[in-house]
């Protein structure tokens, strides 16, 4: 494939073709094809052989309850899933704004909106996997804790 993954393993659809066998990744990363920060996470996986369903943010964004996992797994505020350098969170003025909403209408507003949260964004919910923003260490203890 273009991007550098083996076209043998990933799929466009969730799922993936080996030999006769198909099977659908659990591992879900939201991710922006522009993004840096995404391309180095998703290079980061497909070197260490560890299968994903990519999903671009922009026309799929996290759905609430998967966010609400995120928040509640990080044990960190709400604003740690928010990407506040985007043009979209300055556009909406949501500096000042956040501050005024509920978690439940914040979440809503992060589902609505893929590009207001902090990418890639990684949810595998069998595995209690959930990650935002792409640090290597702290993704190699996330997939460490979870094997």
């Amino acid at each position: 494939m273009e991007d550098g993954r083996d076209p043998g393993l990933m799929s466009g659809d969730g799922g993936a073709r080996i030999g006769r066998c198909f099977y659908f990744a659990m591992l879900k990363i939201y991710h922006h094809e522009k993004c840096t920060t995404c391309r180095n996470a998703l290079k980061w996986l497909d070197g260490r052989g560890i299968g994903y369903d990519a999903v671009v943010i922009r026309e799929v964004p996290p759905a609430v309850d998967e966010l609400r996992a995120a928040l509640r797994a990080s044990g960190k505020p709400l604003k740690s899933v928010v990407n506040t350098s985007g043009m979209d969170y300055r556009a909406l003025g949501l500096k000042d704004r956040l501050l005024g909403m509920t978690e439940d209408e914040a979440l809503a507003l992060l589902a609505s909106n893929g590009m207001l949260v902090k990418r890639p964004f990684a949810v595998d919910a069998v595995r209690g996997i959930y990650l935002n923003g792409f640090r290597e260490s702290e993704w190699a203890a996330a997939f460490e804790k979870a094997r």
